[in-house]
């Protein structure tokens, strides 16, 4: 359709809003097509679209109408420039090509602000979302609280969305015919799966039917070779990879990247499923059969030797605007994906480079919506783009409980062309943990079942189940985020309710957690991504004269769970060990250690004799002894003689031994420094609460 020059635009309007108030959806649409309305709308919707309409024509044509009334001013208006073409012979050049059609047609309808036509409610228009599974389901919510109407199309009846969508048309989102009948009801399109059926997308944009992502959008990272190539040509970052069309062709990607090599499918892959680790020559007829085979359509990626696995979400608006959600750190097992822990533990500068990768890439794409990247960061600080997902992605499951804006909702705001949200965080730390079957059958239910029956008394922990008919080993039944204070405190939740058995409730008493958060493979997985430290050893070493002081230097320990911060604890005693303490003091620095807390009760030698050989600050704690008030210890380590400093807190006062600690390590962390700001606001609000409540209800309540 053209577009109408302002007088004609003027007159067709005009002619609309002076017509009879009961008029035909059809009858409508034959004298002006009604974009952002799906065919067949009923006599309210249109009542509705004249009331813009006047609206449209009392603000004044000359300011165009996406401004005075932007959702008719559509991009469906302007016929896109967009040609089916086999994702299976396109060359890299007509993909560079593609990119310009299709770019022209984005910027031509760049003026175009929302499809929100009504003042009834926030937004009349049916988002229709191809798939209906459990990314579909969390859009359904998300759009609930705002009346915003969501349809699916999918083919199982009892697919996750199916009970909370506005309509479920059951139905495959691969089929041609499918699609097109689903269209027909829908204002926009937009998909939770991008393994769908491109050509009919194409063919419906070419008839003016307004889908976000852009269907060559879709195309481009249907295929991941084609993806890498445009990426490439953008100048996003990227491990080096090639096409691979023969058996000596994957012999040759082996001997430029080298061994162990990444063999992936072109398409179809997701979840760990089409990619194949060769770790030599040998193996690769192997791993090339694992994939189907070479007429799968394979190509060849550089091994990454990643130290973390991060993602963001971002966001890009209908006028090209982007928005991004915080770094999250990802663990994998089995190629799953099992934690999202948010925000990243990376330097800042780290957060920044992966923020400029992403956004790059998303800014080089056409259409609007949520986009998952993942991304890889190296040993040497440097940061790698994996893939692109456009839509909704687990990673960012996190972002419902723990920002201002959801991915799902901010996905709404994107596709409908409504402002962008707050992405940033509303929580200081947050943990995402993939409920996945771990067993066939009841006996998967029932484990999971367990899992969710702990999180539902744990402080912060929050619940999602998919109601998928059926379990399988590996399979995404839901999953479960916690939020709390810090890093540390979230993991301890999280430990308890994946490590306990049977049905418990969270203790009123917080556990200790020394070591072992998370199940083992998850821990590893976490472990193997934990920042490299040049020595590994932990910053803090906490040290006592004996395990009675224990009770006392728990607290110190306590606090760097708190922050985050590794450890190690163990009794080194001045007086019955002194080889052991000498080789402590004397080796700390050397495994990585930057602090040492040391408590000592009585005589109190240890923290001035380990100060005497060790090039380390040193922390002393007095501890009471069994017959002393500690004073004795106190005045036994603040008097050493000079050049052998040592820091001390006050009798029993380990807490703000752990303390110091973290400000010491802050003097080379930024994050550290935050967490600590972080923590002190805490304690501000601590006691303004105390003084609220005390002015609330008196004093004489308060003290009952």
């Amino acid at each position: 359709m053209g577009v109408l020059c302002a007088s004609s635009q003027g007159a067709a309007l005009k002619s609309l809003v002076d017509a009879p108030a009961k008029v035909t959806a059809s009858a409508a649409s034959s004298a002006l097509p009604l974009p952002g309305f799906a065919s067949g709308r009923t006599a309210k919707a249109l009542r509705s679209s004249r009331e813009c309409l006047t609206i449209a024509l009392k603000g004044g044509l000359s300011q165009g109408l996406g401004n005075s009334c932007a959702g008719i001013s559509r991009k469906r208006e302007l016929r896109l420039t967009q040609t089916a073409i086999s994702a299976t012979t396109e060359s890299s050049e007509t993909v560079e090509d593609h990119q310009e059609q299709g770019d022209v047609a984005v910027m031509n309808s760049s003026g175009c602000e929302t499809l929100c036509t009504t003042t009834w409610g926030l937004c009349d228009t049916v988002i229709g979302v191809l798939g209906g599974g459990q990314l579909g389901r969390m859009l359904c919510q998300a759009a609930s609280p705002m009346g915003i109407k969501v349809s699916v199309l999918d083919p199982l009846e009892d697919c996750p969305a199916g009970n909370i969508a506005y309509h479920h048309q059951v139905g495959s989102f691969k089929d041609m015919q499918a699609v097109r009948e689903f269209a027909k009801g829908c204002g926009a399109l937009t998909v939770e799966i991008e393994h769908v059926n491109v050509e009919t997308l194409e063919a419906l944009a070419r008839e003016n039917v307004d889908i976000e992502p852009k269907p060559f959008t879709i195309r481009i990272i249907q295929d991941k070779y084609m993806q890498k190539m445009h990426f490439k040509k953008h100048d996003v970052a990227l491990p080096e990879f090639m096409k691979i069309d023969s058996a000596e062709e994957a012999e040759e990607a082996g001997k430029l990247f080298g061994y162990p090599l990444m063999l992936k499918s072109r398409r179809d892959a997701y979840d760990g499923r089409g990619n194949a680790v060769v770790e030599s020559r040998e193996a690769l007829p192997l791993a090339i059969s694992s994939l189907g085979g070479i007429e799968r359509c394979l190509y060849a990626e550089k091994w990454a030797p990643f130290v973390k696995e991060l993602a963001i979400m971002v966001a890009r608006g209908r006028d090209g605007s982007i928005r991004s959600f915080p770094v999250v750190e990802t663990t994998h097992v089995s190629n799953i994906c099992h934690t999202v822990e948010a925000p990243a533990r990376i330097p800042k500068e780290v957060a920044e480079l992966a923020m400029q990768v992403a956004e790059r890439a998303v800014g080089s794409l056409s259409g609007a919506g949520m986009f998952g990247v993942e991304l890889f960061l190296l040993k040497d600080g440097n940061v790698l783009l994996n893939e692109v997902a456009p839509r909704p992605h687990n990673c960012g499951h996190y972002t419902i409980e723990s920002c201002f804006v959801s991915q799902y909702e901010q996905h709404l705001r994107c596709v409908l062309g409504l402002p962008l949200g707050d992405p940033s965080m509303k929580v200081p730390a947050a943990l995402m943990y993939n409920i996945l079957g771990e067993a066939d059958g009841e006996e998967g239910f029932t484990i999971a079942h367990n899992i969710m029956r702990r999180a539902m008394s744990v402080p912060g922990a929050s619940v999602h189940w998919y109601e998928k008919p059926e379990i399988r080993k590996q399979r995404k039944m839901g999953h479960i985020t916690v939020v709390g204070p810090t890093a540390e405190v979230v993991r301890a939740r999280m430990n308890w309710i994946i490590n306990t058995k049977g049905i418990q409730d969270y203790p009123k008493k917080k556990p200790s957690f020394v070591s072992g958060v998370l199940p083992s493979n998850v821990a590893t997985a976490l472990a193997s991504s934990s920042e490299d430290a040049k020595p590994s050893g932990p910053p803090v070493g906490i040290i006592m004269g004996s395990d009675s002081d224990l009770p006392v230097m728990s607290a110190a320990a306590e606090i760097l769970d708190s922050f985050g911060i590794p450890y190690e604890l163990t009794v080194v005693s001045a007086h019955r060990t002194p080889e052991r303490m000498v080789s402590y003091a004397q080796t700390a620095h050397k495994r990585g250690v930057k602090v040492i807390i040391a408590g000592a009760g009585g005589a109190a030698h240890l923290p001035g004799m380990v100060a005497s050989l060790t090039p380390l600050p040193v922390i002393g704690v007095p501890v009471k002894g069994s017959h002393t008030d500690g004073l004795d210890s106190l005045l036994s380590i603040v008097q050493m003689p000079r050049g052998i400093p040592v820091a001390t807190v006050a009798i029993q006062n380990a807490t703000n031994a752990g303390l110091l600690a973290v400000r010491m390590l802050g003097v080379e962390s930024d994050q550290i420094v935050d967490k600590m700001a972080a923590y002190q606001n805490s304690l501000k609000d601590m006691v303004l609460e105390k003084a609220e409540r005390l002015e609330t209800i008196g004093w004489k309540e308060y003290l009952k």
